[in-house]
């Protein structure tokens, strides 16, 4: 009778495991003081081009406040996505994002009664979702009639395109590195040489600026 071979874990589930790890939902609670210009505070998340970004903003009661929201990134463009003014409860907001960088959640809370700077405050909860964790899977399972293997399977083919998307970032961003340090050692190098050439001119210009001195004085021949 043949034995039975003990459960081991197979890359294939060793990678799943650290697909889904990578790719948990940005979650945060915290208090949002009021002022009557107050700063804003932004939460920041990293997202690729053309990604689909959720943000869920669950803003609990204040008296004579106004909470407002922007969508912002870190691009070199600093593509400003929404504005929103005013929100109250759950607010829930969509944008794709235009360049690769952070997407940034900014909250600012106004007091609009006679309350001090500072004293007033509400509690948000935050949500974003990027990339596949903003996929309602479970629409597009009713929508196209797929079975609950292929719903899994369609998560999996979008958690598995990120991982993708990030590598092929990381690679642009060693390329660029590089080229920058190939750039600046060069640079460096040039500027060596440059130094070395300036001080031997230097070095000769004062010897034949001394030998002439010194004839003239009569000192040497």
């Amino acid at each position: 009778m043949a034995s039975r071979r003990p459960f081991s874990s197979t890359p294939f589930s060793l990678f799943i495991l650290l697909v889904s790890l990578l790719n948990a939902v940005a979650a945060i609670k915290f208090e949002l003081p009021a002022f009557r210009y107050p700063p804003k505070k932004c939460i920041w998340n990293q997202a690729h081009t053309n990604t689909l970004v959720i943000v869920t903003a669950n803003v609990g009661p204040g008296v004579n406040q106004r909470t407002d929201i922007e969508i912002v990134d870190s691009s070199e463009n600093n593509n400003v996505y929404l504005r929103k003014k005013n929100i109250k409860g759950e607010t829930r907001l969509a944008i794709t994002t235009h360049a690769d960088g952070e997407v940034g959640v900014c909250l600012q809370n106004y007091i609009e009664g006679g309350s001090n700077d500072g004293e007033s405050k509400r509690v948000v909860d935050l949500d974003v979702d990027i990339g596949a964790d903003a996929v309602d899977y479970n629409a597009i399972a009713n929508q196209e009639s797929l079975s609950g293997l292929e719903t899994e399977m369609r998560k999996l083919e979008g958690l598995v395109k990120e991982v993708v998307d990030d590598m092929n970032y990381m690679k642009q961003r060693e390329e660029r590195f590089t080229g920058t340090n190939t750039s600046t050692n060069q640079r460096v190098q040039n500027f060596a040489w440059f130094t070395i050439l300036s001080l031997a001119g230097l070095g000769v210009w004062q010897i034949f600026h001394l030998r002439s001195f010194f004839k003239r004085k009569y000192l040497i021949d």
